[in-house]
């Protein structure tokens, strides 16, 4: 899809979330830099200003890089970033301690202990919490935020900060560190369950199909099967006469014959039956296949009284259309409707889901639907039908001595099929 926006509406909901989760891990490092560097202007002289604002901006670039390659690395998508998060965990030690030699040994003031005192807390606290996202563990976590606080501490009363400004320091990078440790986890953790349930969702789609076509195969072994073993008997019988000169070969391999065809013609009434289920059954599978794909999906209108061929071949339609709805697109809401008309049913099937703004209505499925429909003389349309939205059309003639019948609903919409 061209124009502003496209780029986001062709990702996945999944990733959608990844993006905005890692957008917000970036924002994490604008807000550490412009809390830490706003304060020093004005408050020092411009060498030491430049000097806190570059070391903080070093560091906001480290917390931003850690935190995606940790993201990746929760992902599955590359190994535990170490070097990095050594890296910043050295970047984090020089910046506060430089911001502490500032406080305590710079030029004399307040404003320039507030400035410098607000880097050390700033870098320290966002460090932490940054750190980390790159350790597994709850214990290990902690540990690492709570090593954070300590060396705060010690630092601190190291350059001979007063004890009680350092207890309270080391207590804002618990509390700070903690909470965006905990803010980085959670996203994580939050990422990793969507696209587990994006999967979980793939995977019961998937085994409602197959659920299918395991009916599907029990119904056509219960039927042959026993033929078939008859047959082989039979045959096996009947070589063994024939071997021995005997006539009764001729009449088992008589039987084999009948039993062939009786066979031929229980899988055909198999098939027709899987082929020709009625309307309401199909309507009512499909929306049962969407629903367990996650996928809103509301089915309207008549389906009692009519003809056999017309429901046979509505109800292909409605199997290609949820076949293509689980297999394209990102759909979150389907509609199906059976609207009777004079002289023919039109069938109307539409999502929200279609790739890149829409479909090319041009796939091997829907050529044949096409040409199963125009073997009844209807028709089919396939397109896009506004932003994201995909719709099939499928419109059969009725016959002369059944349009008057179905047109008239069933009293009190019986036959309706509504989810």
């Amino acid at each position: 899809m061209s124009g502003p926006g496209g780029w986001w509406r062709r990702k996945s909901t999944p990733a959608k979330i990844e993006t905005y989760t890692r957008w917000s891990f970036h924002s994490f490092a604008g807000i550490e830099f412009v809390s830490a560097g706003a304060p020093v202007f004005g408050q020092v002289g411009p060498r030491l200003a430049t000097l806190l604002m570059s070391l903080a901006a070093v560091h906001s670039v480290l917390c931003a890089v850690t935190a995606s390659r940790a993201l990746d690395w929760l992902r599955g998508g590359r190994e535990q970033p170490v070097r990095t998060l050594w890296t910043l965990g050295a970047a984090t030690t020089v910046t506060a301690v430089a911001a502490l030699l500032v406080a305590e040994h710079g030029p004399a003031g307040e404003n320039v202990d507030g400035a410098a005192g607000g880097v050390f807390a700033v870098v320290v606290t966002f460090g932490a919490g940054a750190v980390a996202i790159g350790v597994r563990g709850r214990r290990r976590v902690l540990t690492s935020v709570a090593g954070f606080a300590a060396d705060t501490l010690a630092v601190a009363a190291a350059l001979g900060m007063p004890v009680v400004v350092a207890l309270f320091t080391a207590l804002v990078v618990l509390v700070g560190g903690g909470f965006f440790a905990f803010t980085y986890l959670f996203s994580g953790w939050l990422l990793n369950a969507v696209y587990e349930l994006d999967e979980a969702r793939e995977t019961r789609a998937r085994l409602a199909v197959a659920e299918e076509r395991l009916r599907f195969g029990r119904d056509l072994h219960d039927v042959v099967g026993r033929n078939l073993t008859v047959i082989a008997l039979k045959s096996e019988l009947a070589v063994q006469l024939a071997q021995r000169g005997r006539p009764e070969a001729v009449t088992q391999m008589v039987e084999v014959q009948r039993l062939a065809h009786e066979t031929q013609k229980e899988v055909r009434d198999v098939v027709r039956g899987y082929r020709e289920a009625d309307l309401a059954g199909e309507l009512a599978g499909a929306q049962g296949v969407l629903t367990a794909a996650g996928i809103e999906c509301t089915v309207t209108g008549p389906t009692a009284g009519l003809p056999a061929p017309v429901q046979a071949a509505l109800g292909w339609a409605v199997r290609e259309a949820a076949t293509n709805v689980l297999r394209h697109g990102d759909a979150r809401r389907c509609t199906v409707s059976v609207r009777v008309l004079a002289g023919r049913v039109v069938l109307t099937v539409e999502n929200d889901g279609a790739p890149d703004g829409g479909g090319t209505g041009r796939g091997s499925g829907l050529v044949g639907l096409r040409e199963r429909l125009a073997e009844i003389g209807g028709t089919l349309r396939a397109g896009p039908a506004g932003s994201r939205m995909f719709r099939l059309t499928a419109e059969v003639p009725l016959p002369s001595d059944a349009g008057h019948a179905a047109a008239v609903p069933a009293p009190r919409e019986a036959n309706e099929v509504a989810s």
